[in-house]
């Protein structure tokens, strides 16, 4: 069986860092650890939404890395006298990453009752017609 790239359709000139894009994102493979939300907040915002409970602001990073935001989580460890006769609760670290298209900007990011929003805007599209002028031979 042929694997199809974007370079095998002639008309599409220049999208290799696409075909790039989407080979690293399919090579992510995030565990679905923390769970999360994309919701669409207007036709030119988003918002990302993860579940981070047990979490504070200084357990969590957020970053932008070649058109990538990347959010990590990692929790101190506790050293204190606490004994678990049960620890259910996970506190373990982890890494989510959310490929961004160009044009889309990180905004703010909250923390609320142990949801971490991490809010995006695109910016608005310009209506550019261009015409090229044909030089005499």
């Amino acid at each position: 069986m042929t694997k199809l790239t974007l370079g095998s359709y002639p008309h599409m000139l220049g999208f290799e860092q696409l075909e790039r894009v989407l080979e690293r994102t399919a090579k992510g493979g995030n565990d679905g650890y923390p769970p999360f939300n994309i919701e669409q907040t207007s036709d030119f915002s988003y918002r990302i939404t993860l579940a981070v409970a047990g979490f504070a602001e200084d357990d969590l990073s957020i970053t932008v890395e070649d058109r990538q935001l990347v959010i990590r989580g990692r929790q101190s460890e506790d050293t204190g006298d606490r004994v678990f006769l049960h620890r259910g609760i996970a506190a373990r670290q982890f890494q989510r990453s959310f490929v961004l298209a160009e044009g889309v900007d990180v905004g703010q990011a909250q923390m609320e009752n142990g949801l971490l929003h991490v809010d995006l805007t695109r910016a608005q599209p310009e209506s550019v017609v261009q015409t090229i002028k044909i030089k005499k031979g």
